[in-house]
Parts: structure tokens; sequence; C-alpha cells
């Protein structure tokens, strides 16, 4: 049976601060398969490790900084002196892990290729894990996720891309003995026991939607409908193109980002205009095609706070047994969104419907996941929980 812990510090000290996170999460569990670990760039992360690993012992290790703060049973964590949470999974299972990470390298392509053959030596398997989680640098996931399916195939993945407090690039990605900012990271999961992912941004289609008619790069938007993105965006909303400029247009968007339909139409991938260019042409946090369309989406800060009970319960709703755990991944976006003021009300939402399970979320800046048997996708903006069967 999967037992799992999640143990958490605000200790000054971030070798204490990770030494007491890790010895709370282990409490019990018999042998730990993995321990995802999540903590802040005001930490010296590096000792957050060591600290760590101190009571982790050889256990695999992943994760990222996260965003201002994470949300444990205790409530919403955040302080002065950084922060860290770890949830560990363990017990008597038959869940097998293996983790590897790699930085960047010339092409991100053939390092996800590298770190998914990596991941099932450590696994002590040849063959394709039965889910992945991957945690990557907010610019080129698509690709890290498609090196890892030249090896493994299509196999439904859940996880999120590393954060920083302010979109200034101070994020993290570490393993064991890895501490990086620009790569990628994944654990392989092996096992007979589901494990289930609600990946959703709960936000509303409105009748607003265009075609993409000019892009430079995979995440530059520079037309909809034969006009500039931002005069067209603006049109749709109400809002004024010199409120939208520049870094505006991060905050300015996140009640009204724009969203991209899968193969299937079964899944609506947000897609936020992270900053407006003079040319008023968008940045946008994830890839896109010419010629498809692109939809404005809509969502109030309510329907973001809400739009988190709603989908632990579509979680609960979907597993087929009874979690052990849940690891729930919160755009760090919606979190800005949202508010320092009502964050709150998410951490309370989450803890009811957990219901005693222990869970961790990390704020992030880009969400992964698998809906309805479409394809694997990423997106921001999103949710994306997962539950571990007991």
């Amino acid at each position: 049976m999967l037992r799992s812990n999640v143990g958490w510090s605000t200790e000054a000290d971030s070798f204490v601060e990770g030494k007491e996170s890790a010895k709370k999460a282990v409490q019990d569990l018999v042998q730990t398969k993995v321990a995802f670990l999540y903590t802040s760039v005001d930490n010296d992360v590096a000792k957050v490790l060591e600290g760590a690993k101190s009571e982790l012992g050889t256990a695999p290790i992943i994760g990222c900084t996260s965003s201002a703060g994470i949300i444990v049973p205790d409530g919403y964590i955040s302080s002065e002196n950084g922060f860290t949470g770890i949830l560990a999974l363990g017990g008597e299972t038959d869940l097998n892990v293996g983790v590897a990470s790699s930085e960047r390298g010339s092409d991100p392509r053939e390092t996800g290729r590298k770190v998914a053959q990596e991941a099932m030596k450590m696994a002590g398997r040849t063959d394709a894990p039965s889910y992945y989680y991957m945690v990557a640098s907010p610019a080129e996931e698509e690709y890290y996720e498609k090196g890892i399916a030249d090896v493994i195939g299509e196999v439904p993945f859940f996880g999120g891309s590393a954060a920083d407090n302010t979109v200034e690039g101070k994020w993290s990605i570490y393993t064991n003995d890895k501490i990086f900012n620009d790569g990628v990271a994944v654990a392989f999961f092996y096992t007979d026991s589901p494990i289930t992912n609600v990946f959703t941004g709960a936000y509303e289609e409105t009748n607003n939607a265009g075609i993409i008619t000019k892009l430079k790069g995979d995440r530059t938007l520079v037309e909809i409908n034969g006009k500039p993105a931002v005069e067209q965006y603006c049109e749709w909303t109400g809002k004024k193109v010199k409120d939208v400029l520049g870094s505006n247009a991060l905050v300015e968007t996140i009640t009204a980002p724009l969203g991209v339909k899968d193969r299937l139409g079964k899944l609506t991938a947000i897609r936020h205009p992270m900053f407006a260019n003079d040319d008023l042409s968008f940045n946008v946090g994830n890839n896109m095609a010419l010629n498809t369309a692109i939809i404005q989406m809509s969502g109030s800060v309510d329907q973001l706070i809400n739009s988190t009970g709603e989908t632990m319960r579509e979680l609960k709703k979907k597993m087929p047994t009874e979690a052990g755990a849940y690891l729930l991944i919160h755009c760090g976006g919606r979190r800005l969104g949202i508010g320092d003021d009502r964050i709150n009300e998410v951490a309370e939402q989450l803890k009811k419907e957990a219901n005693g399970v222990p869970f961790i979320t990390v704020f992030t800046f880009g969400e992964y996941g698998t809906e309805d048997h479409g394809q694997n996708t990423a997106g921001g903006l999103m949710l994306s929980f997962t539950a571990f069967g007991k």
C-alpha cells in the first residue's frame, strides 16, 4: 500500500529547512520511493538539498523552485526566510521510480531523449513507464517532451515548469546531484496502481476567436486575423493598447488569456501573453501554430479560486481507487491574479477536498498534462492535478 507524507519548513538556515522538511516527510514511510521537493529562490538551493539528503539518503529527489510559496495541508506557506516543502511517496508498494535530469545542451529534443534513457536505467527497466513527471525551464518544454516521446512513445505526463517570484529567470531545477537553471528533469513511474491527472485551464471560452496569421518562431504571436495581435486582443476585450504594452500584458491578461484547442477538441490549452512588444506582437508562454484558431478566454478571480476545489472534485471522481497522495501543479500567474489576500481561500478548498490525504501544491510558470486520450500538452495559467492510487 502506498504511504505518503508532507513535510515543510521556513527555518532561516537553508540546510535546516531542507532537513526539517525531509524528516517530517519520511516519517513511517518504511522506504521512500520518490521525494518531490519544492523550495524558494530566496533559499540556498544547494544547502536545502544537502539538508534534505541527510534524511532522505539515496531516495530519488526531483523538484524545482516555486513562485512565492507552496500549499500543504497546513495552509499556504511563504516567508521572508523562503520555504521548503516535500511530498514523499513510499511504503510497501510496487511503485518503482527512476529519476534523471540534464541541462539543456545544444538540442532540447536530444536532451529529452537522453534523460528518458537515463530514467529507465535508474529504475532498472528497459520498457516505457506507466506515467511520468516532468519539470523544465520555461522555454522549450514541448521539445523536451518530444525527445522523451522519441524513446518511450506517448506516455501520459504531468508536471510544471520551474518558477521564481518575479519572472526574472532565477528559477532552479534539481535532482539528487544536479542543480541547474536551464534544462529538464523527469521521474518515470512504474506501477500497477493508478495515477490519474486532470489538466485544465478552467476558463470559459468567449465568442471571440480568430486565425493565427503570422508568427515569429514558436512563441511570438504577431498577427491574428491579419491584424497586429495586441490590437485584435484589445478589440476583443475592450482593453486599451497602452494598458497592455510591455510587461503589463502579464497581469492584464490573467483573467482574459488566449487558448488553443487540442487535436480532439477536448482540451483548450491556455496561451498566456507574457509581454506586449512595441510592434503590437505578444510574447506567449507556449508554442503556437500558424493558420490555427486562437480563442479569447475569460475567468474572474472568483472562478480562478473556485476552480481549484472543482478540479479536485473532478480528479477524485476520475480516480478509480482511493488516493494515497496528491501532487497539485498550480500556475504562478493564476496565484498572482488571485492575490496574496485571497490565496488562503485556495488553500482552504484544497485541504477540504483532500480530506486528510497528503498533498503539496507548487506554483509554476508552465503546466503539463493530457486529457481524454489527447496528446501530452503544455500550457500556461493552468492546473495539472495528479492523484496517486493508494
